[in-house]
């Protein structure tokens, strides 16, 4: 063992029996015990992370730590809205500095879904005379616009395995805030009508909190582009793949255990043996939540299989059908978001839609639906026309991402979109280059490619 392996070990057990210690003077022993292996969990996950910085452009590895903390601060301030705004305005300087004037945006598909529905809902929100919604989306469709020039500024396999790298940092920290609880029930929720209920799924601590299918979300993608990366170390591959079983296994993620059973379908079109890891995480994932977990009616039978978004999309249709036509044509302006309301979930709780095409036509009225299927079908046709210099991890990504359409809005962006994100970096690398050129699909010189794990 090298001395930094031997240092990387000492530093994870410590941090292990620091969290074990910490619990220690809370409760038990045996939970004590508990938190030492969930200390230990995250300092693994952190050691991971560090390891591949090297191979990264520390810009992608801040663009994505943002994105990840937007999610987080949004679940835990839910209805502190300052706080990520803050958030929000101080990396909004940061991209304003870093972005870079390009010719044609407009060429990417993850742009315009990403921006067009904010553009378009800001025109609606003017014609109903909603001055204050207009300038909050004007903020919004500005914030995600300069994301764009960012990431067109500094594309590249760098780059994008960076915000890879910053969800597992992120994800390493929300296992060591909550390691008290990471094995114990119940977990810590946030005290809103969100976490009632969901005291079995992990979220992380009271002061820092991710919703599990974001943090699955985020542990997927991490898993899909390191895993999917020849370039890298088997152990660094196999280690990724494996945060993303355990995750789904304590956030009870039915949304991350599909779209992860789609990338390892897909990449055992790519290469079947690289895909018997992926395949094990799942089995494993299996075995400890039960295949019932797949079919839970989390909200009661009224919600059924599909957690009440059956009901939103019908309210989503209802309420347009009694909008104004300028609603109609360019967006609901009930909030800079267009959440729903429903009568069902109380009047204290903003749904989101969770279909990105439906949440596409709430958001921007017809004209967004049309903005969405224009996008998409770009973003498309930009990949299948250079498939052949795409890197195997977006081919992975992409139809995972597709059927991600059908239950979130994560296809569309917003706040926490990491998913766009990274989408967006996947294309804009694409897109740039004019021919196969293998040695540029991952950072630094890669003599142990085609190693398969």
């Amino acid at each position: 063992m090298t001395v930094p392996a031997r240092w990387t070990v000492v530093a994870v057990v410590a941090v292990g029996l620091a969290a074990g210690a910490v619990e220690l003077m809370v409760d038990g022993a045996l939970d004590a015990l508990l938190a030492s292996v969930a200390g230990l969990l995250a300092a693994a996950t952190g050691a991971l992370g560090a390891s591949l910085v090297p191979r990264v452009d520390w810009r992608g590895l801040v663009v994505g730590g943002v994105f990840f903390a937007q999610g987080v601060l949004s679940w835990t301030y839910t209805n502190t809205g300052i706080v990520v705004w803050t958030l929000l305005l101080l990396s909004g300087l940061l991209f304003l500095f870093w972005a870079a004037p390009v010719s044609n945006p407009g060429a990417l598909g993850t742009a315009w879904l990403g921006v067009s529905y904010w553009l378009i809902g800001i025109l609606g929100a003017l014609l109903v005379l909603k001055v204050d919604i207009a300038a909050q989306r004007l903020l919004y469709a500005g914030y995600f616009g300069l994301v764009v020039l960012v990431v067109l500024a500094f594309r590249g396999p760098r780059f994008s395995l960076g915000i890879a790298v910053s969800f597992l940092f992120g994800i390493a920290v929300l296992l060591l805030a909550g390691s008290g609880n990471l094995f114990t029930t119940p977990h810590v929720v946030p005290d809103t009508p969100w976490g009632a209920g969901f005291e079995y799924r992990f979220w992380g601590m009271r002061w820092l909190l991710l919703h599990p299918n974001a943090m699955a979300l985020a542990a997927m993608l991490a898993a899909i582009r390191v895993g999917a990366d020849r370039s890298l170390a088997a152990w660094q591959r196999i280690g990724a793949v494996a945060v993303s079983a355990l995750i789904l296994c304590v956030s009870d993620s039915r949304t991350g255990f599909l779209l992860l059973a789609v990338a390892t379908l897909t990449y055992a079109l790519i290469s079947w043996r690289d895909a018997l890891v992926p395949f094990v995480a799942l089995m494993m994932v299996l075995v400890v939540n039960g295949p019932g977990f797949l079919l839970r009616e989390r909200y009661g039978s009224d919600a059924g299989v599909s957690s009440g978004r059956v009901e939103t999309w019908r309210q989503v249709a209802v309420d347009w059908r009694a909008d104004s036509p300028p609603e109609q044509l360019l967006g609901n302006t009930r909030d800079a978001r267009a959440t729903v309301y429903r009568a069902s979930s109380g009047a204290d709780i903003k749904l989101t839609v969770d279909n990105a095409p439906i949440a596409a036509f709430r958001k921007a009225g017809v004209a967004g639906a049309l903005a969405f299927a224009a996008g998409l079908l770009l973003l498309l046709w930009n990949v299948w026309r250079r498939r052949a210099n795409a890197p195997p991890w977006l081919l992975v990504l992409l139809p995972a991402a597709l059927l991600s359409a059908v239950t979130n809005e994560w296809l569309i962006g917003g706040t926490g979109g990491i998913l766009w994100l990274l989408l967006l970096a996947a294309e804009a690398d694409v897109v740039r280059r004019s021919g196969p050129r293998p040695d540029e699909w991952s950072p630094g010189p890669a003599p142990a490619v085609g190693r398969p794990i």
